[in-house]
């Protein structure tokens, strides 16, 4: 549970959630489960965002229920193992929090809930992703599809109406308190940049000991650690989009890239940039330009009533003809693009680092996205991504925060 965000900012969350859904049937979401890292251990509880944006509670297994303008919170079932071990739950603490005062075990919640679901034919929720995320590689947390069957197990004709739009169209536009936390994440992030790229790059002999030294920067200057895996890579390593710190050598000359940021109360930075070790050769140059030249057409193209995807079809043909320029490619096909741009240009930023938000509506004022453009070239041993983040204006859109510089040097 965070103490920068008061009751009335996630009361206001669900009010907000209530009156955009417009419809009659419940609305029930759940928190995250934990999940087993080995024996009887879990890995580090995360919570799931829109959970804690409705709620302020970072505790697994719990369900909100909003219906007919009544609100309640169910608690998991707690063994008496984990209640020696971790502790019972403070009602007081639940409900200063997320200010709901209906707070009720898991008898009595489900028994609340489930009469209701046996006499309506539709209850609202995010609907689960498939159990394996196929694209990413990656397993979903089973609690939203293990929250739909026991749902269906009380009504098996109980039909699903998905929030994810509408939860996605609230968490884009950013509200005052959490444009405070993600300023602050980033000024975290460019000064502890700031700070480890000024070291003589001779202090390290892998990237694993520079994620180490930055994450010890993150952390002494307030902020709760990484915001994500950090990417800190060199030499051939910069053409693997999301490369990972390791116990390599550090290459001693050539491209050296940092995607990397803080996280602050929930809320995340991206930050990416690229430098060359050793002097940057006329080559390395020529794309770091065409980069930043992307890079600026793409924070010329943002503004309120831009739709995304048609706004990531106008970067890609500019970013053909940079590429055309570089000598990569001879025609502006797609296929040939993504050869050496591989990933989307943008993505929202927030309580995630690739946070929730529609990409097929018009974007409007205060919504947080990130401009990442970046060109890989395998065959010549290097890639260049330059990164910020940004926040809609009235009528264009601004750096959420000043101050780190694009050079390469």
């Amino acid at each position: 549970m965070s103490s920068r965000f008061g009751p009335d900012f996630f009361r206001r969350n669900r009010e907000r959630l209530v009156t955009l859904f417009a419809g009659t049937a419940p609305i029930v979401l759940t928190a995250n489960g934990r999940l087993q890292q080995a024996g009887s251990e879990p890995y580090p509880f995360e919570q799931d965002g829109s959970f804690w944006y409705f709620t302020g509670l970072d505790q697994p297994d719990f369900v909100l229920v909003l219906d007919k303008g009544k609100e309640f919170i169910i608690l998991p079932k707690q063994s008496d193992y984990l209640n020696l071990f971790e502790g019972g739950q403070s009602l007081e603490n639940l409900q200063n929090y997320s200010g709901i005062a209906d707070i009720l075990d898991w008898r009595e919640g489900n028994k609340r809930l489930e009469a209701r679901l046996k006499r309506v034919k539709h209850v609202a929720t995010i609907a689960p992703a498939p159990a394996f995320v196929e694209v990413y590689g990656m397993y979903a947390n089973p609690s939203r599809a293990a929250l739909v069957d026991r749902m269906k197990s009380v009504n098996s004709s109980l039909e699903i109406l998905d929030l994810k739009t509408h939860v996605a169209k609230l968490r884009m536009v950013k509200q005052p308190e959490e444009l405070t936390q993600l300023r602050q994440a980033i000024k975290i992030t460019y000064k502890s940049l700031q700070r480890v790229t000024g070291i003589k790059i001779s202090k390290f002999s892998t990237t694993f000991e520079i994620e180490t030294e930055l994450l010890r920067q993150f952390r002494s200057r307030g902020a709760d650690g990484e915001a994500f895996e950090s990417v800190i890579i060199s030499g051939t390593d910069t053409c693997v989009i999301h490369g990972h710190a390791s116990k390599k050598p550090i290459t001693s000359r050539g491209a050296f890239l940092l995607d990397v940021g803080a996280r602050v109360n929930k809320y995340c930075a991206d930050v990416s940039r690229t430098y060359f070790l050793g002097g940057a050769a006329k080559r390395h140059r020529q794309v770091h330009t065409a980069v930043i030249e992307v890079y600026d057409y793409a924070k010329s193209l943002l503004k309120p009533g831009v739709v995304i995807r048609t706004y990531e079809k106008e970067v890609e043909q500019y970013m053909g003809e940079k590429l055309r320029e570089l000598g990569l490619i001879k025609s502006l096909e797609r296929e040939n693009i993504r050869k050496y741009f591989p990933h989307a240009t943008s993505h929202f930023l927030g309580i995630d680092v690739h946070d929730a938000g529609d990409y097929d509506s018009p974007i409007s004022k205060n919504v947080t996205l990130t401009i990442e453009p970046g060109i890989y070239i395998p065959e010549e041993g290097f890639g260049v991504r330059i990164e910020d983040d940004f926040i809609i204006t009235d009528n264009s859109c601004q750096l959420l925060v000043d101050g780190l510089p694009l050079t390469l040097d």
